[in-house]
């Protein structure tokens, strides 16, 4: 099997939002800035594409 498409990452200032299944890593933040910081460096970390989703969350995916 080769996945293709999938969450590396969850990053958000709202954990309630969040319901992990399969595994992907949920990062909490407690600032906006903190969570475009974290998210930058996932980004280019684990060389995903970083989308966000809300004001409260960002995910980094594979294409």
């Amino acid at each position: 099997m080769n996945l293709e498409k999938f969450i590396l990452a969850a990053i958000t200032m709202d954990e309630s939002k969040v319901k992990v299944s399969g595994g992907t890593p949920v990062f909490s933040c407690s600032s906006k800035e903190e969570m475009e910081k974290v998210t930058a460096n996932l980004e280019a970390i684990i060389d995903g594409i970083a989308h966000e989703i809300s004001e409260n969350m960002y995910i980094i995916v594979k294409h």
